[in-house]
């Protein structure tokens, strides 16, 4: 954008209200340049908002997009710009300007990788080799699961079995910020996504013991702060930023308990306690107020037996009065692990007592944060609770002034956010199976997921979900799309789309 200023005599400025003179005369010229400004900042700011989808769900984890407007019949055969192949790992697609980065595990090493948005060809891939890898879910986990994030300069990784590393978005390397092997919060892998606020990257690093919440210098990689986070354990989730107040405050989640930070020190500002034992979503903003959803089996799973002999009599399977990881499949094997507190490979009664002493504490539920708490806030500033309908790995998604929850099975679930009220609960989607993947929203419609690679298209709002459209993808999606301009990208397990 230009302005053309038309010179006049003498240092004279005409104008509406008559002639002016020396620097008086200026006035209107710096009104103009400084009106110009404002609108070049406003048009460029624009532009990058359409043009980002710069981490884990988009800005600030939302999963929404006020500006995209994607093509509501999606499919494998329909609408598709571009599909490539991709490895697989389970991570999401992250996007800056023309380029997508994605994370994977491929020929042993942990890639970041980089691919043009116009066509989808690879632009550039650089990996790490790993000493070690970290315990990961052998069916439905990756070394490689969390989501790269960018401030258009850099793009930032963070892999569980390495720690993080920064590339320049022509793939250079910056920096590289080793950590320990991670612990895997239920030895089922990493899952936790990096952020960027500012001049710093945020980690949430919830494992089997040193736990705790990391910021970075986004130039050097160096240590800003670490604050660590005893008893937590098993949590997945990514954290937000919620500014309120003239404050900031970055919300991460965790079992048990949900916290929020000081990004500038790592000091606790507040704490929710009572939410669910064993933590895979994200929190979610709007309308003044952070909205939180989890469920893990346990204390609501009526089917899960919290005393010793009925575990002994369900799980034993040779019937030797003992229970070890060895006896099962890798399924059920992966799931009953995060049990195992000693690693050892058998499950105890002083693992299950364990385990039910976290699960007193827990509840499966939605909770609704109002801002301006200190302290232990669980009393004061829970708005108010919803308990049916809860997503097991599916963040909850705020869109025009509803919740909207994805429950294993298929089910959809949508919230008044002001008041907890359900507007519908547990309506069935057609599409059974589990899900992985977070909703997304734009334009008016939702877009769902399943682990066995269904995409339901859903109405927003409405008394029931109303399906505008369905396809079949025959393979598993883990992975959250991303809704960038008129397009939605789409990572299943060996491909990549635009749509």
């Amino acid at each position: 954008m230009k302005t053309v200023h038309q010179p006049c005599p003498s240092s004279q400025r005409q104008t509406a209200g008559g002639l002016l003179s020396g620097p008086a005369a200026s006035l209107p010229r710096l009104a103009t340049i400084a009106t110009t400004t404002v609108l070049v900042v406003a048009a460029i700011s624009a532009a990058q908002a359409e043009s980002q989808w710069s981490q884990f769900r988009g800005p600030n984890a939302s999963g929404v997009s006020d500006t995209a407007k994607p093509p509501i019949e999606i499919g494998p055969d329909q609408h598709v710009a571009w599909k490539i192949e991709v490895p697989w790992s389970p991570s999401s697609p992250s996007i800056w300007a023309d380029q997508i980065f994605l994370t994977t595990f491929h020929d042993g090493q942990l890639e970041t990788r980089s691919h043009d948005r116009r066509d989808g060809h690879l632009i550039w891939a650089h990996g790490v080799k790993p000493e070690k890898l970290e315990d990961f879910h052998r069916t439905d986990g990756s070394p490689a699961a969390s989501t790269p994030a960018s401030d258009g300069q850099r793009v930032v990784s963070y892999f569980g079995s390495f720690g993080v590393i920064c590339y320049d978005i022509e793939g250079k390397e910056l920096w590289r910020h080793p950590l320990p092997v991670a612990l895997s919060g239920g030895r089922y892998g990493s899952g936790t996504s990096p952020i960027i606020f500012g001049d710093r990257i945020l980690l949430n690093r919830d494992q089997d013991g040193g736990s705790s919440l990391l910021a970075l210098d986004i130039k050097t990689g160096g240590t800003l702060w670490e604050t660590q986070r005893p008893g937590f354990s098993g949590s997945f989730g990514t954290p937000v930023i919620w500014s309120h107040d003239h404050v900031n405050e970055v919300v991460v989640p965790g079992g048990v308990r949900l916290k929020a930070y000081n990004p500038a020190s790592g000091e606790e500002r507040w704490v929710v306690e009572g939410v669910s034992s064993f933590v895979c979503t994200t929190p979610v903003l709007g309308q003044d107020q952070l909205y939180f959803a989890a469920w893990s089996p346990g204390k609501a799973d009526s089917s899960f037996p919290t005393d010793w002999p009925t575990f002994v009599k369900q799980f034993d399977k040779n019937g030797d009065g003992r229970v070890f990881l060895s006896e099962f499949d890798p399924v059920t094997s992966d799931f009953l692990r995060g049990m195992d507190i000693d690693r050892d490979g058998e499950l105890t009664e002083k693992d299950l007592n364990a385990f039910r002493a976290i699960s007193a504490k827990a509840e499966n539920v939605l909770i609704a944060v109002r801002p301006g708490g200190s302290g232990d806030i669980t009393k004061s500033h829970v708005a108010w609770s919803f308990n049916r309908g809860l997503p097991y790995v599916p963040s909850p998604l705020y869109y025009d002034g509803r919740i909207y929850l994805v429950k294993d099975g298929g089910l959809m679930t949508s919230v008044d956010a002001t008041s907890g009220k359900a507007l519908y609960t547990q309506e069935r989607l057609g599409t059974a199976g589990s899900y992985y993947s977070s909703p997304v929203a734009a334009d008016g419609r939702i877009y769902v997921a399943s682990l066995p690679g269904k995409l339901t298209v859903v109405k927003a709002g409405g008394e029931k979900p109303e399906i505008l459209h369905q396809a079949d993808f025959g393979e598993r999606i883990f992975a959250t799309p991303a809704l960038v301009g008129d397009k939605l990208y789409l990572r299943t397990q060996t491909q990549l789309y635009a749509f």
